[in-house]
């Protein structure tokens, strides 16, 4: 085979190996008035380096709830954030006293590894009922988020409580409405502290999204997306409609980062181009 053949075979293989990664299509000039970023799994099955890789060139800003560790020296190398530091366990959570002692231990040590590297955010559970009601379980998180949210205003962290869903994915789970997290807020009584408002779990358990969020924007400081029904893409096969949701967020004045945590269905590239360009309003 001639020299001239051989480049030209490597340089189709290396072309079908960009489409194959959802190369094929550039990324448009964006708006940027939504700050996006993403989970682990929405980058598909692929090693730590590649997700960096892929999310810098999406233009992505940080990648959520990655441990403290060389990951985290990764993500500095590609100019990416840890945009929601993990903390403790998510079913035995801070709604049950006999818990304070280990979850707190481990939310001031994710306050702490945050704010040395300069990442904003890290995430807390109420964990699951267990038998005891509402009332009970905001109290007693109360008790325990005004033993650490002085350190995390200390430190300019945000501390967020994630709102999920108990209907079909985590059963028992107290934070699972929002007006039950924007009390515990209120309670706490601190801008370091607010909620992570994923909208595939808050459509699940009460809908009405865009009016919900507008109405208390002032306790949401950081947003997970994903399609419902299943938790796949954010396109047309799924019941929401994410550019208005996302205009309502612009509109009101949203600061905040918008993750993206659904597991794909296809090329992970090619489906997270297509959610950042959808939530790109």
């Amino acid at each position: 085979m001639k020299r001239r053949e051989l480049l030209h075979g490597a340089s189709t293989v290396a072309m079908l190996g960009l489409i194959g990664r959802g190369n094929a299509e550039p990324t448009p000039e964006r708006k940027g008035r939504i700050r996006q970023c993403a989970c682990p799994g929405a980058f598909g099955r692929s090693s730590f380096e590649e997700k960096c890789e892929m999310a810098r060139r999406l233009g992505l800003i940080g990648i959520d709830l990655v441990r403290p560790g060389p990951d985290w020296d990764t993500l500095k190398k590609y100019g990416l954030m840890c945009s929601m530091v993990p903390s403790h366990s998510l079913t035995k959570g801070l709604n049950h006293r006999e818990n304070h002692e280990e979850c707190l231990t481990a939310i001031r040590s994710a306050i702490e590894k945050a704010a040395e590297a300069k990442f904003p955010n890290v995430i807390c559970f109420s964990g699951n009922r267990q038998g005891i009601s509402d009332e009970e379980g905001l109290e007693n998180c109360a008790v325990a988020l005004k033993q650490v949210v002085g350190l995390a205003e200390q430190k300019k962290v945000v501390l967020c409580m994630e709102l999920l869903n108990s209907k079909r994915n985590h059963k028992d789970y107290q934070c699972d409405r929002t007006a039950w997290g924007v009390e515990l807020c209120k309670r706490v009584g601190s801008p370091n502290f607010k909620l992570l408002y994923d909208i595939y779990h808050m459509q699940i358990m009460e809908g009405d999204i865009i009016a919900t969020l507008r109405e208390n924007l002032q306790y949401i400081g950081h947003i997970h997306t994903a399609g419902v029904p299943g938790r796949h893409e954010i396109d047309e096969t799924q019941e929401l409609y994410y550019p208005a949701i996302m205009k309502a967020l612009v509109d009101a004045g949203y600061t905040g980062l918008v993750a993206h945590e659904y597991t794909p269905t296809r090329d992970p590239f090619t489906s997270l181009q297509q959610a950042v360009r959808i939530c790109d309003v």
